[in-house]
């Protein structure tokens, strides 16, 4: 905002103007400029880390950047027809510490060439005493020409000071760059919204961008700006504190702004400190770093990043609720001034005046407290309203107060928050709504500790409050007709839903208990039984909404990182879930969770795997928990129907008997029978051909959900590692593994992949033929190649530094034993593990990758040579070592900046 002093009539006591004067006709006028600079920016700086107040500190560096200019200025001759004007941020008075030093050179008339020697001398000594400076050159016609073309170079222009010259000539530009003369207030209004809403578009219409741009985001500095900018225009003021008191800014509201201005000062200034650069973007490093220079602490509970992250999502919330309140505002006041529109009356409380909701009077909040819930029902259940009138947020802004206990226990407040979930229209937006305007987070104490609260990780795209109500976004929008088309199985479940409202208050809840320390799906199914009991439900859907609660991430989990083509894997979850009824539940809520914790997190692959769990447990549950599927007989009939296709073939039982040798039975439960008959067909052709048997195609049932690359090698060794590092070169990612083996050394491996775009790619025959030679090439001569590990890490990932932990447990029902490994995504990293696995003489059987954000959390199933769990503490240790040690070491190195990996998989 317009500082209330100009910035030239600040005092600088720091600065020792008359010996900068002496010293400029004893030395290098050059240097001297630049120590001056360079004292300047030292003391503001430590005045800075000693907690000044950051507008004290720019106001500040601003007015000794005029007296800087001015003294540079007067070494050159100048007609009284050209003035040094500061535009921009810097013409406010402001002045950020890596920030532009915006000036435009004001001429009367006429070309600029006549001043062409003075203005060239003065922005080279600009540039040699190192100032970074934006410039422009005008005159009077030129500055009214261009302001007319772009709103932009017109709200500049209202923005100015001179430094040195006539001030008369700004006047005059002034004058005819005004609303009289061009970009009348209606027009100017329209204009800056439009840019301010193609800007929040441009970063994701949130505020909850886990990278925020402090400046241009929804709820930077920018709509603080805004707001100045068009008051300014409207209604022809030189500060918003002129406007305190009168209809459009309470004063409240500008200490409000004030308030958040100042964060966002401060977070900025020291942005500029760290990053030694204008840079905006409150990148992963920077976060941590701000937070301890700001003074949040680690606790048991939450990183300090973290505290500092929320305190920051919470201001700018605040900050775009009241530019929505001003320009809404000023839409009414100046877009719609003469639209007195059709009043339609929905209650004595409520009606609609342009498809804008308000309340009858100023006072109906005040007797009936209860409206403050009831005007989001009205909203959700009347499609033709489409927002709320400025005068009536300003009302639930300064009643919203009395949301307390007695508010939360009146019967007709409950029934009310519970009519909104059964609301037709919009329900994620009426708790967007609630949540900006202080409803929901009063409403719900547990909602409101979660607003803004994040995790520092790359998984968790958004704030805990923000993912809660994508989630319940993306459930609703399961019933829209395009949903058939991406999500089929959840939308058809969805439709049949006994009450959706069961699922929305379950998603609402089911992160509650973040940040509290212990097990959130715990202490959030604990509250959620308390909102339900407090509510009035009956104890079978408390039981249910409690349940899906706690269980939230059972179905992902399980999906994921257990072989769910294992029926014994399936008997096990299906005892779990119990019933039909929670299982739709519990496959909708987890659909939604899913994308709505990262847009990128679902893939075809994913949503492949749940709807397999899904069709797996619903068959499970009519069968009866009682009757769990026979083992032995799906092995079995999984072999007479393979061996019933390859008698089409002219492939007899015998030899496809001979080709399966001893192969364990999770091949055949994990394989359908067409696949194996496949395998075996194209093994038995081969005959004695030396040549891996490589088979790449789409798996999927309708449609493609990842690539399948099936590898029968005949006594090749390390078969895993050189695999996985050749397809890591070819950018390919292992979403799964299936690996098997004879006694005789032949292995029968599936993997199942996705390109670098996270699609399947069976489709493109030349990447097929590419990947077959490839691989071919690798698995028969291993010690000719070297593996170039070609994907550098991005930079987000570097950031995070998680330590490896790799646990072991031996499953006893599946005589294996279980790797879990945690540890930062890095490229290459299963060619890693493998050679690892091959330095300790050890078979992989399965392989379940799971990448979440910057880590991952992979699954393997080992056992020795002789096929047997490992069963030696001493061997586990080290091998667990081994594991921990060398990926750390590799992600450390990656951290640094090493070079790119090479790998010789056979040392």
């Amino acid at each position: 905002m317009t500082s209330p002093v100009p910035a030239t009539q600040k005092p600088l006591l720091f600065f020792d103007e008359r010996r900068f004067l002496e010293d400029l006709n004893t030395k290098n006028p050059i240097e001297v400029f630049k120590n001056a600079i360079e004292a300047a920016n030292a003391h503001l700086n430590a005045r800075f880390h000693e907690g000044e107040q950051t507008s004290t500190l720019i106001f500040e560096r601003a007015s000794f950047m005029d007296l800087i200019l001015r003294h540079a200025w007067d070494r050159f001759e100048w007609s009284k027809n050209i003035s040094l004007l500061a535009v921009g941020g810097y013409g406010r008075g402001e002045l950020h510490p890596q920030s532009d030093i915006d000036l435009m050179l004001l001429i009367r008339r006429g070309s600029p060439t006549r001043y062409q020697k003075s203005i060239e001398g003065f922005l080279t000594f600009l540039w040699d005493i190192q100032l970074k400076i934006g410039q422009s050159v005008r005159s009077l016609s030129q500055c009214v020409d261009e302001a007319k073309i772009d709103i932009t170079v017109a709200t500049n222009l209202m923005e100015t000071r001179t430094i040195s010259g006539d001030e008369k000539l700004r006047l005059s530009m002034l004058k005819k760059t005004g609303p009289r003369k061009i970009w009348s207030s209606k027009d100017f209004f329209r204009a800056k919204w439009d840019e301010q809403i193609e800007r929040h578009q441009k970063h994701g219409n949130t505020e909850y961008n886990l990278e925020p741009n402090i400046k241009e985001a929804p709820g930077g500095l920018r709509d603080i700006q805004m707001i100045n900018w068009v008051a300014k225009r409207h209604f022809k003021v030189e500060s918003l504190e002129e406007l305190v008191g009168k209809e459009f800014l309470t004063l409240d509201e500008y200490l409000q702004l004030k308030r958040g201005e100042a964060f966002l000062w401060r977070v900025r200034y020291e942005l500029h400190l760290i990053a030694e650069r204008p840079e905006e973007r409150l990148q992963f490093d920077y976060q941590r770093k701000i937070a301890t220079l700001l003074g949040y602490h680690d606790s048991d509970e939450r990183l300090g990043v973290e505290q500092f992250m929320q305190h920051y999502y919470q201001v700018v919330l605040s900050m775009r609720e009241l530019n929505d309140v001003m320009l809404q505002y000023l839409d009414e006041v100046i877009l719609h001034k003469d639209k007195a529109g059709r009043i339609e009356q929905l209650n004595e409380r409520f009606q609609v005046r342009n498809q804008h909701i308000e309340t009858v009077g100023e006072y109906v909040f005040a007797k009936y407290p209860s409206a403050l819930l009831e005007i989001f029902c009205l909203l959700g259940e009347n499609e033709n309203i489409i927002g709320i009138r400025a005068a009536t947020i300003r009302q639930i802004r300064q009643h919203r107060k009395l949301i307390d206990d007695n508010f939360r226990n009146e019967p007709q407040n409950k029934r009310l928050f519970l009519r909104l979930f059964r609301c037709p229209y919009k329900l994620s937006t009426q708790l967007q709504r609630m949540t900006r305007y202080g409803i929901l987070g009063r409403y719900l104490p547990e909602f409101g500790r979660i607003i803004g609260q994040t995790q520092h990780d790359l998984f968790h795209r958004y704030p805990v409050d923000a993912h809660t109500l994508q989630l319940i976004k993306n459930m609703r929008n399961l019933d829209r007709p395009e949903a058939a088309e991406e999500f089929p199985v959840s939308s058809h479940i969805y439709k049949n839903l006994f009450k959706p409202e069961l699922a929305f208050i379950a998603g609402l809840y089911h992160d509650m208990g973040k940040g509290r320390g212990g097990d959130h799906s715990v202490l959030g199914a604990v509250d959620a039984a308390n909102f339900c009991e407090r509510h009035g439900l009956p104890a079978e859907e408390v039981n249910l909404i409690s349940w899906l609660v706690e269980n939230h991430l059972l179905m992902s989990s399980t999906s994921q990182r257990s072989d769910i083509s294992d029926p014994d894997v399936i008997h096990k979850f299906a005892k779990v879930i119990g019933n039909q009824r929670k299982l739709d539940y519990l496959f909708v809520l987890t659909v939604a969770d899913i994308t709505a914790t990262n847009p990128t997190l679902w893939n075809s692959w994913k949503g492949s795997l749940m709807r397999q769990l899904y069709a797996e447990t619903r068959k499970a549950l009519q069968r009866g928990l009682e009757n769990p599927v026979d083992r032995n007989g799906w092995v079995k009939n999984s072999k007479l129907d393979a061996i019933k296709k390859l008698a089409e073939s002219g492939i007899d039982e015998t030899q496809a008997r001979a080709i399966w040798g001893n192969l364990d039975d999770e091949f055949f439960l994990r394989e359908h029978a067409d696949d194996i008959a496949t395998y075996t067909a194209a093994i038995a052709t081969r005959g004695d051909d030396p040549e891996p048997v490589i088979l790449i195609k789409d798996a999927g049932v309708e449609i493609p959900v990842a690539t399948q690359i099936f590898i029968h090698t005949n006594g090749l060794d390390n078969v895993f590692p050189i695999t996985a590092a050749t397809l890591d070169q070819l950018q390919l990612t292992i979403q799964d593994a299936s690996l098997h083996s004879d006694t005789q050394g032949n292995t029968f491996d599936t993997f199942y992949v996705l390109d670098e775009n996270n699609k399947p790619f069976g489709h493109n025959t030349g990447m097929l033929d590419r990947i077959q030679s490839t691989l071919s090439d690798t698995l028969r001569n291993p010690s000719q190649s070297t593996f170039k590990v070609q994907r550098r890490t991005p930079r987000d990932l570097k950031h995070f530094t998680l330590r490896t932990i790799a646990c072991l447990s031996n499953d006893i029902e599946k005589s294996a034993t279980i790797l879990e490994v945690i540890t930062p995504d890095r490229p290459g990293l299963l060619a890693n593990l493998g050679r690892i696995f091959m330095r300790f003489e050890l078979r992989l059987l399965s392989a379940k990758i799971s990448t979440l954000g910057e880590r991952v959390e992979d699954v393997f199933h080992l056992v020795d040579m002789d096929y047997q769990p490992l069963s030696d503490a001493i061997l586990c240790a080290q091998l667990s070592d081994a594991i921990c040690s060398e990926l750390d070491t590799r992600n450390k190195e990656d951290i640094e900046g090493a070079p790119l990996q090479k790998m010789k998989l056979w040392q």
